[in-house]
């Protein structure tokens, strides 16, 4: 990958300003030509991997609500081809550009447009795109902090022009007073949990619609961080016997409906809980709440996701286990195998 690999910690102090600029970067480049193929897709399918595919629970949910129709795959479901989806327009997304399922199925998209959504603009899927949306190049963390919430930004703001979103109306507006309002207000909610928190061992992390893109991210994040092993469940099919295996787990919740009783009763059971939610709910001894603004989709998410950066943070040092201490380089992964400078700060043997 090009462009600047810096710490997890480091991701998230920048993160504030990283995406006042990813924001305007993505703004100018949808305004410009050579992007209206965008505002005349019908039919938008979405691909992706890792945390590339979470984050297109926001676009899809955003369209849905506009009333149009819209999915989300593995990009690894179509590298053969979109047989059998029936769509207009092709978005793939990869923050560096090099993953291996996501240029294949750039490859076998046939006569289907696309449009490559990326960091790294000069990369495999950025030659091969009809078009592409950038962030700008932007410095990430090996367990992304900036590349995944930029994402969410230019996600949101592609769903907003194929919906023909009012060009008045901006949902992004004091994100990054609002991030770190939310950073302060996390880091002492968890700053109560997280010792018992770092003694589970597992995790759930539940949520709803676009929120489902945050559970997503952060069983990933709880696993390759902190090395928990996690899941990402949909909240009525949690309350459908997943949460029956509750133990000595992790629950963390997000959302404003169904979400904060289920919250409750798992803390009221002696289970350690996290709630995530715009509305107004009292912490207990097991359940600590972080209270978000009341805010659009895309940044809903990306405030979520914030919380959650701050948690396996927290949980990394609790556990003493170094963020950037990855233990599997699978080189098939990215396109040109894997690069050895995404290691210059990791340590792939722990001991």
């Amino acid at each position: 990958m090009s462009g600047s690999r810096i710490t997890f910690i480091e991701g998230q102090a920048d993160q504030p300003q990283a995406l006042e600029r990813v924001i305007a970067h993505v703004r100018r480049q949808l305004t410009g030509a050579g992007h209206d193929r965008l505002r005349t897709a019908k039919r938008p399918l979405f691909a992706g991997i890792g945390a590339s595919y979470a984050a297109l629970a926001v676009p899809v949910d955003v369209l849905r609500a506009h009333g149009v129709v819209s999915q989300r795959v593995l990009s690894s479901e179509i590298e053969e081809g979109t047989y059998g989806f029936d769509t207009d327009l092709l978005i793939g997304i990869s923050q560096g550009g090099r993953s291996s399922e996501t240029i294949a199925a750039f490859k076998e998209a046939g006569d289907v447009p696309n449009v490559a959504v990326l960091n790294v603009l000069d990369s495999p899927l950025g030659t091969l795109a009809d078009m592409t949306v950038d962030l700008g190049n932007e410095p990430d963390s090996y367990a992304s902090t900036i590349g995944f919430t930029g994402t969410i930004v230019a996600l949101d703001l592609i769903a907003g022009a194929i919906a023909g979103r009012a060009a008045s109306y901006d949902p992004w507006h004091g994100m990054a007073a609002q991030l770190t309002a939310v950073r302060e207000q996390a880091a002492q909610v968890i700053g109560g949990l997280q010792a018992r928190a770092a003694r589970c061992i597992a995790a759930d992390v539940v949520a709803a619609g676009a929120s489902r893109a945050s559970a997503e991210e952060g069983a990933l994040l709880l696993r390759e961080v902190v090395r928990m092993p996690a899941a990402a469940s949909v909240t009525r099919n949690y309350l459908h016997g997943e949460m029956e295996s509750a133990g000595n787990t992790l629950h963390i919740v997000f959302g404003d409906g169904r979400e904060i009783e289920l919250a409750r009763s798992l803390a009221a059971a002696g289970h350690c809980t996290l709630l995530v939610t715009s509305q107004q709910v009292a912490s207990t001894g097991s359940l600590g709440v972080v209270c978000l603004p009341d805010v659009a989709t895309g940044p809903r998410v990306v405030l979520e996701t914030v919380v959650l950066q701050e948690l396996v943070a927290a949980l990394s040092t609790e556990r003493d286990i170094p963020i950037e201490s990855f233990v599997f380089a699978n080189d098939d992964t990215k396109e040109g195998g894997v690069n050895p400078e995404d290691f210059a700060i990791a340590s792939p043997v722990v001991a």
